[in-house]
């Protein structure tokens, strides 16, 4: 820590990046544990194959291999894809599962002094509140990251997945109660003591709070699945207009809550509304299948879509408007939202500097 003299990132300079600013790269995990989805893993090799086909078109493309087997079948599916690019690089670091988006660093960027422009946040990963055991690998893999990465790394002293934050790069940062007060991951700090820290370590000025996530969200209410910034100041947000659905309460009074938000300069929130896929179920348990849960690269954005033609086009519509200058793809994701994430979830990015 002598590195750092005491300093926190945001007293450094450091801030964490809109993730729709340029990438130098975008780490995941390849699959590898059926476990995570039970009776239809043989369809997610492909869809990982797809999905890094994509992101190899605009950036580097760091994937996380556990083990030589895990490497081998990856390898394999990759040339069967076309994704073996020369931008694709694979490294055997242990893991648990695919969620890097979770365990993975956030990086943050914009340091002019030592340590460097690049900062690697590592926050404690506990598997949502000690779900899915076990998860010591996972919550080691980011420090390996951080190392291939090149980057010094500070600890964030919390817990802190990814997926339940979101920033626009210009001071605001948006989460959910549901998730970031839940006493199954910091039961010994305030409403307060977590804004200070997310201040401290990600450079934002504003916290702003929804309530509740999604049906079948097994996150406790990841923001991922619920509302993105699309540009400062301004958020899509899902929304699901039937009264007889369980999504409908809880996506109403985000909705209400947004329209009373106010970002770090004062103003109101632009909101724009993405339309919700019909429930899915799985062998009776939903399923948080979300339009929300997209991925932005350099030169794309992938949306999952889930096979509801009306729907899936809706969303890409939006979606479309809100990014003029990037390809919007649509990338097929019924059976990979069996394991509870998607493209958002699976990714995590490493700004350019």
């Amino acid at each position: 820590m002598s590195e750092f003299d005491g300093h926190t990132p945001a007293q450094l300079g450091y801030q964490m990046p809109a993730e729709w600013e340029d990438h130098a790269a975008t780490w995941i995990t390849w699959p590898w544990n059926p476990e995570t989805w039970p009776g239809k893993f043989e369809p997610i090799p492909d869809v990982y194959a797809r999905f890094v086909r994509v992101l190899a078109e605009s950036e580097d493309v760091h994937i996380l291999v556990n083990g030589p087997e895990v490497m081998a079948a990856a390898m394999r599916t990759l040339r069967q894809h076309r994704a073996d690019a020369p931008n694709v690089h694979l490294h055997d670091i242990p893991n648990n599962d695919v969620w890097i988006r979770d365990y993975g660093p956030i990086f943050v960027r914009g340091g002019t002094e030592s340590p460097g422009p690049l900062l690697a946040t590592k926050w404690e990963y506990n598997a949502w509140g000690g779900k899915y055991p076990p998860w010591d690998a996972d919550n080691a893999a980011g420090r390996a990251v951080a190392k291939l990465a090149g980057c010094p790394l500070m600890p964030g002293g919390m817990v802190l997945e990814g997926g339940s934050i979101d920033v626009d790069g210009a001071g605001n940062l948006i989460t959910t109660e549901q998730c970031l007060l839940n006493p199954n991951r910091n039961p010994d700090l305030t409403r307060e003591d977590i804004e200070q820290r997310l201040r401290d370590f990600l450079g934002v000025q504003q916290v702003l709070w929804l309530g509740k996530g999604i049906e079948g969200d097994d996150t406790d209410g990841h923001v991922d699945d619920l509302t993105r910034f699309v540009a400062p100041g301004t958020v899509v947000t899902v929304v699901e207009p039937d009264a007889g659905e369980a999504n409908h309460a809880p996506l109403r009074d985000n909705l209400r809550r947004l329209h009373e938000m106010r970002t770090a300069d004062g103003k109101p929130l632009e909101v724009l509304e993405l339309p919700m896929p019909r429930p899915m179920r799985y062998e009776g348990n939903p399923l948080p299948a979300s339009y929300a849960n997209f991925y932005i690269t350099n030169g794309a954005v992938v949306v999952p879509v889930f096979g509801q033609e009306d729907r899936d086009s809706r969303a890409l519509g939006v979606l479309g408007e809100c990014f003029p200058g990037r390809r919007v793809t649509g990338i097929y994701a019924a059976d990979l939202v069996w394991g509870f994430g998607a493209f958002h979830c699976i990714t995590q990015q490493q700004p350019l500097v």
